[in-house]
């Protein structure tokens, strides 16, 4: 049996989410004819670290020559570093996703787990995955506030919740930390200042499809928003399946798109988008682009030249070569990481994968036995140590540690409402976008409660 090595991922949060990845396959049997090496892939996923217990999920990629797995599972132990079915054990079916629970762990204990697949030739192993159980209580705190919103639906500038937004979506952040909104019902961008103070950024409230000065200019129902090294402002506009540039002198071009429905590349107008939503730029000036309903990453030049970065543009979730073999369904999330990898929400897939600089696009978070893992994913941005920050449309914001560690960091899964406090108390509803300043600052549009909302950890 082949399996791939595994990332070792330690130190668990409080009530916390850990990732792991593990891949494996069937075992080969021995005869005069060498046995056909299984196939496999290495796919990290998640599960729920507490005091007591977790989840552990992995894929089977390729059975090898018996054609015949008979149980597939994990086996952990807190004393045995190379764990066996001997030791602690689930079993979890022959299915080829599948999710593994632990339950009776010891508090603040290290513990060894591995992936095992059997079938009537034996038993293989993957690599084994150090993780630690958290000690009872949290050990952070999390503070969630109203930065500038009301419950009332408007358009009105002020400060904190003497402003009103009308669905806000897509969310970024400059270098003196100044937020930009896509205000997509008002069909404006908003600018709010780090204390609280709402302005208009562009467009005149009026539905169209204008570029010119910022007060003339014309949106209709903007999504995604980014912001470059030089504070120039990016956004997607579904409305008008167009990619529009916002200087800090408030002159609005239209980067790409004509207005209309498709998929093709070019240059500027002769490129065309089909509701285009996330939004991305990279430190050489480019920014790369969720195109939903195409199901593909687009690149676009500072000059305007569009081209498909990843994705085939039929619906699907195969890892590969970007541009020849990877697929995506519905992508609307992109952010990079400082290394220069995209990484993107691939909500109708409820994964997140990541593409490297060369190319190559993998699955970093769930399979279709752990999708309640990210459940309706829909924001991320990472900040500048490489962690993670995903906003669940179901209620939730989440956290990927850079040391691979998932875990809710406020909100809850399947709950919808308003109410700031904290890590337990915390209500959304329809968290959409997200952005991390410089001193860590998490911030939400919170599109179905018409805030901005404001997350400090500590």
């Amino acid at each position: 049996m082949i399996f791939q090595k595994s990332s070792l991922v330690k130190n668990s949060l409080a009530t916390g989410l850990i990732a792991f990845t593990m891949a494996f396959a069937a075992c080969n049997k021995s005869n005069d004819t060498p046995d056909v090496a299984p196939t496999s892939e290495t796919v990290p996923v998640l599960a729920n670290v507490t005091s007591t217990g977790a989840q552990v999920s992995g894929n089977v990629t390729g059975i090898g020559s018996s054609f015949s797995i008979t149980a597939v599972g994990v086996c952990y132990s807190a004393t045995n570093q190379n764990p066996t079915i001997t030791d602690s054990k689930t079993t979890d079916g022959t299915t080829y996703n599948f999710k593994s629970v632990l339950t009776g762990l010891t508090p603040n204990t290290t513990y060894y787990v591995r992936a095992y697949a059997q079938d009537n030739a034996g038993v293989g192993y993957g690599s084994v995955i150090t993780f630690k159980t958290s000690a009872t209580g949290a050990d952070t705190t999390v503070t969630t506030s109203t930065l500038a919103g009301s419950a009332t639906l408007g358009s009105t500038n002020g400060t904190g919740t003497a402003a009103s937004f009308g669905n806000p979506q897509g969310i970024a952040v400059d270098g003196q930390g100044n937020i930009y909104v896509a205000d997509s019902y008002n069909h404006i961008i908003r600018k709010v200042t780090p204390a609280g103070v709402v302005s208009t950024f562009a467009g005149s409230s009026t539905v169209g499809f204008a570029a010119g000065t910022a007060a003339t200019a014309q949106f209709y129902s903007p999504q995604g928003i980014a912001v470059d090294a030089n504070s120039n402002v990016y956004v997607t506009d579904q409305g008008n399946n167009a990619v529009y540039k916002i200087t800090q002198a408030g002159v609005v071009t239209i980067l790409a798109g004509d207005g209309t429905p498709g998929v093709s590349d070019g240059t500027g107008s002769s490129a065309r988008f089909n509701a285009p939503q996330g939004i991305a730029a990279d430190a050489q000036g480019n920014v790369f682009v969720a195109d939903r309903n195409n199901h593909r990453i687009r690149k676009i030049t500072s000059a305007g030249v569009v081209t498909t970065f990843a994705g085939l543009g039929t619906a699907g979730a195969a890892n590969g070569d970007a541009t020849t073999v990877a697929t995506f369904y519905r992508p609307v999330g992109v952010a990079f990481d400082t290394n220069g990898n995209l990484f993107v929400i691939d909500q109708a897939n409820a994964l997140l994968r990541k593409i490297t600089s060369a190319g190559a696009v993998s699955t970093i978070v769930g399979n279709t036995a752990t999708k309640n893992l990210l459940n309706t994913p829909a924001g991320i941005a990472l900040d500048a140590q490489n962690n993670i920050y995903i906003t669940d449309q179901s209620g939730r914001v989440l956290k990927i540690s850079n040391a691979n560690i998932l875990y809710t960091l406020t909100g809850k899964a399947d709950t919808q409402g308003f109410a700031d406090g904290g890590r337990a108390t915390s209500q959304f509803s329809g968290p959409v976008g997200i952005a991390v300043d410089a001193a860590k600052n998490i911030y939400v549009a919170d599109m179905n409660n018409n805030r901005i909302r404001k997350i400090v950890v500590q």
